[in-house]
């Protein structure tokens, strides 16, 4: 028998048994061809592969990321993901899809066909994520139905809007999953279910919604379970306790390892998928059960039936490691052909104009001024529809509260005084936290009063604004917040750190203001220092970039911001500034 690879003396994950087995592999036009004892005497190979007693692994799969996370092109990011072992992966590009909406979501599929990692898509199901915010496009359902005809379409990403879920049957998101249920009944469905338990929970998962990959507590874990519902475990979840419990009690077909959001700087630094199977490990899983966790349950979650482990048949992707306790990464093999060498040279070259040329227009404002950080008492974001304040005095006014180890955002009351008319916030004690509408809709924009573990000092600007990405400034000052407000519009987009009139960092992400073409290697090292930056200012968390991201994620708790006003998540509507 002629095979196109044999490869000898292998310890091979066999994931059928959770074990590894002393045997040898041939691959055949870039599947697996045989796995057993037999070596060249059974089988004559054009290329002969001494494992020398390492181990083999399938390729990691990760089924819940969002590309646009790393803030690069699917080209870069498959570079940076084929180091780490991984593979396969399914997107969910719902950042681009407010940018850009169906024609995002398709030019990112188009440009990620020749990447060495497989990409599989999901559909963003909640493009904008409410009807509270204003967003450069839209997923309605006929789109929906113009990408699941491409063939390329895995599942339907993250139902991200829960609220409407159970308080609106005639809402958008509940006809998408009557429409997604009623004509494409096998399709997969992605939930984002935080913090929801009893009839909420089981109301959703009746709705067709039966993953969730938020952060998981031992009551929120046990309750998902017990109702049928997969567990996409992100490393925001792998507590001690929540650790224990999945070694402990016997739970594997119903969760797998995820990574969600990863940072270029982190990506580079500690990895990607292969950094959370390797924490599994030192917090006291078998390496069986967290390879297990990584490979086949996420192939079996996405029904992914060619790929996740190592058998006849199977898609020849597979990682050789010289230490499996540290999941040393040695080789990469991607469909039997060597992706990956860590003794060999590893560089990637920039590309440029990968999108079309629009994508690199999409910041569409004017410089903004002094009366652009001037928080009127007269509007009625502030005051509240058809409320008439006293042009002075004091206020009881809502401030987002933002606190470390964590992306939700406290609300809290606090007294601010005003004078002519104006709220006098640089004298509060507190930041302020505005947003503008830049697609070129509506003009609409809003402010906030924001504090706790956020900068003490300067100010920061950005259009990578989850989920509708408009321009988003938090400042202690308007000369600095006008700064750093007008050197991202420049840019067409990014962040920028600004201190006493000086920018500390600036970070251009020119594609659709949220994706850069920079390879890996320089976006890490400008992450790096776009990092450092917004700690000097005297931010307070664990990853104040995703924490300040997040400032305008309208589905996360409890006090955020968008164009439309402050919104109170958890009742799901627009809330004024002053109570």
């Amino acid at each position: 028998m002629r095979a196109d690879q044999l490869i000898v003396n292998v310890h091979v994950y066999n994931s059928y048994y959770k074990r590894f087995e002393m045997n040898n592999v041939a691959v055949l036009d870039g599947r697996f061809l045989y796995v057993g004892p037999g070596g060249p005497e059974l089988i004559q190979a054009d290329e002969v592969i001494d494992a020398r007693g390492r181990y083999m692994i399938p390729g990691l799969i990760d089924i819940h990321l969002h590309i646009e996370s790393t803030m690069v092109t699917p080209e870069t990011f498959s570079h940076g993901l084929i180091g780490c072992g991984v593979t396969s992966i399914v997107a969910e590009p719902h950042e681009m899809a407010n940018v850009f909406g169906l024609e995002g979501v398709q030019e990112m599929m188009t440009v990620s066909r020749d990447t060495t990692v497989d990409m599989f898509y999901a559909i963003p199901s909640s493009v904008p994520a409410t009807p509270m915010e204003t967003t450069g496009g839209s997923i309605e359902i006929e789109d929906m139905d113009v990408l699941l005809a491409t063939g390329e379409i895995i599942c339907l990403g993250e139902i991200m809007n829960y609220v409407d879920v159970i308080r609106d049957p005639e809402c958008k998101t509940n006809q998408i999953l009557q429409h997604i249920r009623k004509n494409y009944p096998d399709l997969v469905i992605e939930g984002h279910t935080p913090k929801l338990l009893g009839l909420d929970l089981h109301r959703l998962i009746y709705a067709g919604i039966d993953s969730d990959h938020t952060h998981q507590s031992i009551e929120g874990l046990q309750a998902r379970i017990a109702a049928g519902m997969f567990i996409e475990i992100q490393e925001k979840s792998m507590t001690p306790e929540v650790m224990e419990y999945l070694i402990q009690h016997d739970v594997a077909q119903h969760f797998c390892f995820v990574t969600d959001d990863v940072m270029p700087d982190s990506l580079v630094e500690h990895g990607h998928l292969d950094h959370i199977v390797r924490k599994a490990i030192q917090m006291g899983m078998r390496p069986e059960d967290a390879i297990y966790a990584a490979t086949s349950t996420s192939a079996s979650r996405m029904k992914m039936t060619d790929r996740g482990s190592v058998a006849p048949g199977k898609v020849a992707d597979y990682v050789l490691l010289s230490n499996l306790e540290e999941l040393s990464i040695d080789q990469v093999y991607k469909n039997g052909r060597k992706a990956y060498d860590g003794s060999e040279p590893y560089k990637q070259e920039r590309v440029i104009g990968q999108f079309p040329p629009h994508f690199y227009k999409s910041v569409q404002l004017e410089k903004l001024g002094v009366a652009d950080f001037t928080i009127q008492l007269s509007d009625p974001k502030v005051s509240g529809s058809g409320v008439e304040i006293a042009g002075e005095g004091e206020h009881q006014c809502r401030v987002m509260m933002v606190k470390d180890g964590s992306t939700f955002v406290e609300e809290h009351i606090a007294p601010i005084q005003s004078a002519d008319g104006e709220l006098l916030w640089e004298q509060s004690g507190y930041a302020q936290i505005a947003t503008f509408e830049r697609y070129g809709v509506n003009g609409n924009h809003a402010h906030g009063l924001i504090g706790g573990d956020t900068i003490k000092r300067g100010a920061i600007a950005t259009t990578y604004s989850h989920d509708n990405h408009n321009l988003l400034v938090v400042g202690r000052n308007r000369e600095d917040m006008i700064l750093a407000a007008n050197t991202v519009i420049s840019s067409q987009g990014g962040f920028c750190v600004v201190e006493d009139g000086k920018v500390l960092s600036h970070l251009e992400l020119p594609v659709g203001g949220i994706l850069t073409e920079e390879p890996l290697a320089v976006v890490s090292h400008q992450v790096k220092e776009l990092r450092a930056a917004m700690l000097s200012l005297g931010y307070v968390h664990y990853n104040p970039i995703m924490s300040i991201s997040t400032h305008s994620l309208a589905v996360s708790p409890a006090l955020k911001i968008t164009d439309h006003g402050l919104i109170d998540v958890n009742a799901g509507k627009v809330v004024s500034l002053i109570v």
